[in-house]
Protein backbone atom coordinates (compact mmCIF):
# COMPACT_ATOMS: atom_id res chain seq x y z
CA UNK A 1 0.00 0.00 0.00
CA UNK A 2 1.24 3.15 -0.94
CA UNK A 3 1.68 5.70 1.20
CA UNK A 4 0.70 8.86 -0.42
CA UNK A 5 -2.30 9.59 -2.54
CA UNK A 6 -3.11 9.88 -6.06
CA UNK A 7 -5.77 11.20 -8.33
CA UNK A 8 -6.96 8.91 -10.47
CA UNK A 9 -6.54 10.66 -13.73
CA UNK A 10 -2.68 11.40 -12.69
CA UNK A 11 0.39 9.01 -13.56
CA UNK A 12 3.04 7.96 -11.22
CA UNK A 13 5.98 6.16 -12.96
CA UNK A 14 6.37 2.62 -11.74
CA UNK A 15 10.21 3.49 -10.40
CA UNK A 16 9.55 7.70 -8.94
CA UNK A 17 10.00 8.10 -5.91
CA UNK A 18 7.19 10.02 -3.37
CA UNK A 19 7.55 10.58 -0.39
CA UNK A 20 5.02 10.02 2.70
CA UNK A 21 1.74 12.20 2.74
CA UNK A 22 2.61 13.36 -0.08
CA UNK A 23 -0.69 14.32 -2.41
CA UNK A 24 -0.78 14.17 -5.93
CA UNK A 25 -3.78 16.28 -7.21
CA UNK A 26 -5.72 15.84 -11.14
CA UNK A 27 -3.78 14.68 -14.65
CA UNK A 28 -0.46 15.18 -13.16
CA UNK A 29 2.49 13.22 -14.75
CA UNK A 30 5.41 11.89 -13.00
CA UNK A 31 8.17 10.00 -15.16
CA UNK A 32 10.31 7.58 -13.34
CA UNK A 33 13.29 8.80 -11.89
CA UNK A 34 11.64 11.72 -10.70
CA UNK A 35 12.09 12.23 -6.65
CA UNK A 36 9.69 13.87 -4.68
CA UNK A 37 9.69 14.18 -0.78
CA UNK A 38 7.06 14.30 1.67
CA UNK A 39 4.42 16.17 2.72
CA UNK A 40 4.68 17.67 -0.71
CA UNK A 41 1.39 18.55 -2.35
CA UNK A 42 1.64 18.85 -5.91
CA UNK A 43 -1.44 20.52 -7.82
CA UNK A 44 -3.90 20.11 -11.23
CA UNK A 45 -1.87 19.51 -14.42
CA UNK A 46 1.91 19.50 -13.11
CA UNK A 47 4.76 17.31 -14.81
CA UNK A 48 7.36 16.28 -13.09
CA UNK A 49 10.21 14.99 -15.02
CA UNK A 50 13.22 12.06 -14.82
CA UNK A 51 16.11 13.58 -12.53
CA UNK A 52 13.88 16.35 -10.92
CA UNK A 53 14.24 16.33 -7.36
CA UNK A 54 11.82 17.99 -5.19
CA UNK A 55 12.72 18.75 -1.09
CA UNK A 56 10.14 17.81 1.61
CA UNK A 57 7.37 19.80 2.23
CA UNK A 58 7.37 21.60 -0.97
CA UNK A 59 3.69 22.92 -2.19
CA UNK A 60 3.52 23.24 -6.22
CA UNK A 61 0.48 24.97 -7.57
CA UNK A 62 -1.53 24.33 -11.07
CA UNK A 63 -0.02 24.45 -14.57
CA UNK A 64 3.96 24.08 -13.65
CA UNK A 65 6.38 21.98 -15.35
CA UNK A 66 9.37 20.50 -13.93
CA UNK A 67 12.41 19.72 -16.39
CA UNK A 68 15.45 17.52 -15.80
CA UNK A 69 17.81 19.67 -13.88
CA UNK A 70 15.60 21.17 -11.75
CA UNK A 71 16.08 20.83 -7.48
CA UNK A 72 13.82 22.22 -5.10
CA UNK A 73 14.85 21.95 -1.29
CA UNK A 74 12.53 21.53 1.50
CA UNK A 75 9.87 23.99 1.82
CA UNK A 76 9.57 25.41 -1.65
CA UNK A 77 6.64 27.19 -3.04
CA UNK A 78 5.95 27.14 -7.08
CA UNK A 79 3.35 29.81 -7.64
CA UNK A 80 0.42 28.84 -10.76
CA UNK A 81 2.38 28.53 -14.02
CA UNK A 82 5.43 29.45 -13.33
CA UNK A 83 8.03 27.99 -15.66
CA UNK A 84 11.47 26.47 -15.35
CA UNK A 85 13.61 25.81 -18.69
CA UNK A 86 16.62 23.54 -18.99
CA UNK A 87 18.34 24.68 -22.41
CA UNK A 88 19.41 28.24 -23.00
CA UNK A 89 18.83 28.03 -26.65
CA UNK A 90 16.67 25.25 -27.80
CA UNK A 91 15.89 24.43 -31.45
CA UNK A 92 13.32 21.51 -32.07
CA UNK A 93 15.60 20.39 -35.03
CA UNK A 94 18.71 20.21 -32.79
CA UNK A 95 19.26 17.90 -29.70
CA UNK A 96 20.58 19.58 -26.68
CA UNK A 97 20.44 17.04 -24.09
CA UNK A 98 24.08 17.25 -23.56
CA UNK A 99 23.77 20.99 -22.70
CA UNK A 100 21.50 21.38 -19.71
CA UNK A 101 22.08 23.61 -17.59
CA UNK A 102 20.90 23.02 -13.55
CA UNK A 103 18.75 25.31 -11.95
CA UNK A 104 18.34 24.77 -8.18
CA UNK A 105 15.55 26.66 -5.87
CA UNK A 106 17.14 26.77 -2.40
CA UNK A 107 15.22 26.18 0.92
CA UNK A 108 12.09 27.96 1.71
CA UNK A 109 12.00 30.28 -1.62
CA UNK A 110 9.16 31.23 -3.12
CA UNK A 111 8.30 31.72 -6.66
CA UNK A 112 5.35 34.01 -8.01
CA UNK A 113 2.87 33.12 -10.63
CA UNK A 114 3.45 32.85 -14.45
CA UNK A 115 7.27 33.69 -13.22
CA UNK A 116 9.85 32.15 -15.46
CA UNK A 117 13.22 30.71 -14.16
CA UNK A 118 15.54 30.80 -17.08
CA UNK A 119 18.09 27.47 -16.32
CA UNK A 120 21.18 27.85 -15.20
CA UNK A 121 20.25 30.21 -11.72
CA UNK A 122 19.81 29.59 -8.48
CA UNK A 123 17.31 30.91 -5.88
CA UNK A 124 18.36 31.84 -2.42
CA UNK A 125 17.03 30.41 0.34
CA UNK A 126 13.44 32.53 1.91
CA UNK A 127 14.10 34.54 -1.52
CA UNK A 128 10.85 35.68 -3.16
CA UNK A 129 10.17 36.09 -6.61
CA UNK A 130 7.04 38.35 -7.70
CA UNK A 131 4.90 37.32 -10.05
CA UNK A 132 5.22 37.80 -13.45
CA UNK A 133 8.78 38.13 -12.78
CA UNK A 134 11.77 36.76 -15.65
CA UNK A 135 14.81 35.43 -13.62
CA UNK A 136 18.35 35.26 -15.50
CA UNK A 137 20.69 35.41 -13.08
CA UNK A 138 21.42 34.39 -9.92
CA UNK A 139 18.99 34.96 -7.18
CA UNK A 140 20.56 36.07 -3.41
CA UNK A 141 19.03 34.76 -0.03
CA UNK A 142 16.11 36.73 1.35
CA UNK A 143 15.91 38.90 -2.21
CA UNK A 144 12.51 40.00 -3.56
CA UNK A 145 12.92 40.19 -7.13
CA UNK A 146 10.51 41.92 -9.35
CA UNK A 147 9.93 42.41 -13.16
CA UNK A 148 11.81 41.71 -17.22
CA UNK A 149 14.62 41.13 -16.11
CA UNK A 150 13.93 40.74 -12.17
CA UNK A 151 15.73 43.29 -10.06
CA UNK A 152 15.96 43.04 -6.19
CA UNK A 153 13.74 45.56 -5.10
CA UNK A 154 14.57 44.68 -1.37
CA UNK A 155 14.52 41.89 1.13
CA UNK A 156 12.00 39.55 2.92
CA UNK A 157 11.95 37.70 6.41
CA UNK A 158 11.45 33.84 6.77
CA UNK A 159 7.94 34.25 7.20
CA UNK A 160 7.70 36.27 3.59
CA UNK A 161 6.99 39.87 5.09
CA UNK A 162 9.23 42.69 3.60
CA UNK A 163 12.58 43.83 5.24
CA UNK A 164 13.27 47.22 6.23
CA UNK A 165 16.90 47.76 7.33
CA UNK A 166 18.16 50.77 9.03
CA UNK A 167 22.45 50.78 9.97
CA UNK A 168 22.86 47.23 8.18
CA UNK A 169 20.08 45.63 10.77
CA UNK A 170 16.31 44.81 10.23
CA UNK A 171 13.87 43.64 12.73
CA UNK A 172 10.80 41.46 11.02
CA UNK A 173 7.31 43.88 11.92
CA UNK A 174 5.51 40.14 11.94
CA UNK A 175 7.74 37.82 13.47
CA UNK A 176 10.71 39.75 15.27
CA UNK A 177 12.98 38.20 13.73
CA UNK A 178 16.39 40.04 13.60
CA UNK A 179 18.48 40.24 10.09
CA UNK A 180 22.00 41.65 8.69
CA UNK A 181 23.02 43.02 5.91
CA UNK A 182 26.79 43.37 4.69
CA UNK A 183 28.78 43.32 1.31
CA UNK A 184 28.21 39.38 1.52
CA UNK A 185 24.71 39.73 1.62
CA UNK A 186 21.32 39.52 4.24
CA UNK A 187 21.26 37.08 7.10
CA UNK A 188 19.41 35.72 9.56
CA UNK A 189 20.99 36.67 13.26
CA UNK A 190 18.25 35.21 15.53
CA UNK A 191 15.68 32.48 15.21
Amino acid sequence: MEKYWVHSSSLIGEEAIVGEETRIWQFCNVMNGAKIGKHCNIGQGVFVEDGVIIGDNVKIKNNVALYKGLECEDDVFLGPNCVFTNVINPRSFIERKDEFKATKIRRGASIGANATIVCGNEIGEYALVGAGAVVTKNVPNYALVVGNPSKIVGYVCKCGCKLHFRNSKAECEECHLIYEQSEMGVKCISD
